[in-house]
């Protein structure tokens, strides 16, 4: 798979996502940063024309590029960009369209193949629009899937992290009434040992604490108010405490979150998507990270979609997309560091 060397500036892929979204303006925003070209080699995997649109109206003069001639020979004080297509295609900021759908999936399918040959050490994606982006080739809900399946993951983790609290997420994109359906033994479990991995290998903690929540109002008061907390949930937990794990609930949502009993753990599993993702944002808005745990490769995003209303405006925050690549750039040294202790 992909052979991360142990010593120099990593080569970060960076994908522009939707470009009539803020993706290349929290891109370009964030390698504007000072530290980014003694940090790493970035490259960008989109158009040089639509760079040269946005540098324009953004009016964003110091951000200077050069385009890759030769696949894998990038300039290692510079921002490098792949031209994924040739042809023109329309820029709207702020208009979903099928052209800017079709232009995201090849920069993605590109980047994708230039991380599994090893071109690229890591991956930061842009945000899309899985509207416009699915169909025949893209049949997936959204990165995360399209990458476990590009990887040939079958189990893996959409993990949202930030500075004040990590969160993983049994189920990802699914309509609520879903999610009971895809609340298992084995589905949680899973889920909790790549957490436990992830924040070993990823993050150095040696012996994680995580907390799980319950799926149910009160985490279902005793069977009152739903049996799948005591019923499949708790004998999971109970399970992993016998072996050893550090793992401790079914506890109710609103309370663990309101009364900050989240601090005292390193990783959060939630049962489904808005249960999670709301305390994280709130929280953690503009300085969170989506790292998918699980694949054997590295790739995070910013935790904000492409914003369509700010587009264009020069008035999207880049604070995320900035520590997505610090993420990345932080996971890739301490698996430096694992492979040079082994």
């Amino acid at each position: 798979m992909t052979h991360t060397p142990k010593t120099g500036k990593p080569r970060i892929g960076i994908t522009l996502g939707d470009i009539n979204g803020i993706g290349p303006e929290v891109v370009m925003k964030a390698l504007l940063d000072a530290r980014m070209l003694n940090l790493i080699t970035p490259v960008i995997y989109g158009s040089t024309r639509v760079l040269s649109y946005y540098k324009k109206l953004l009016s964003l003069e110091d951000f200077s590029y050069g385009q890759v001639k030769t696949p894998g020979q990038f300039v290692p004080k510079a921002i490098n960009v792949i031209n994924c297509w040739e042809e023109a295609i329309e820029i709207q900021p702020g208009k979903p369209d099928t052209e800017a759908g079709r232009a995201a999936l090849l920069s993605l399918k590109q980047a994708a193949a230039d991380l599994k040959s090893g071109i690229i050490e890591a991956l930061v994606t842009a945000p899309i629009n899985k509207h416009v982006i699915h169909g025949s080739e893209f049949p997936f809900r959204g990165h995360t899937e399209f990458l476990a399946d590009y990887f040939s993951v079958t189990d893996y983790l959409m993990f949202m992290v930030s500075e004040q609290l990590r969160v993983g997420l049994v189920t990802e994109h699914i309509p609520l009434k879903e999610v009971p359906l895809f609340i298992s033994k084995d589905r949680i479990q899973t889920k909790l040992l790549i957490m436990e991995q992830t924040l070993r290998r990823e993050f150095g903690i040696n012996k994680p604490r995580m907390a799980v929540l319950g799926l149910n109002p009160h985490a279902g008061d005793g069977g009152l108010l739903g049996t799948e907390d005591d019923q499949l949930i708790k004998p999971v937990i109970d399970d992993l405490k016998n072996k050893g794990k550090l793992v401790f609930g079914p506890f109710p949502a609103d309370g663990f979150f309101a009364s900050g009993q989240y601090c005292r753990f390193d990783g959060i599993l939630a049962m489904y998507h808005d249960q999670g993702l709301i305390p994280f944002k709130t929280i953690s808005f503009e300085s969170g990270v989506n790292l998918t745990a699980g694949l054997p490769v590295v790739r995070t995003s910013p935790d904000h979609g492409t914003a369509y209303s700010l587009a264009g405006k020069n008035a999207a925050n880049e604070s995320s997309m900035r520590q997505a690549i610090f993420t990345a750039v932080d996971i890739l040294n301490v698996r430096r560091g694992m492979t040079d202790s082994n």
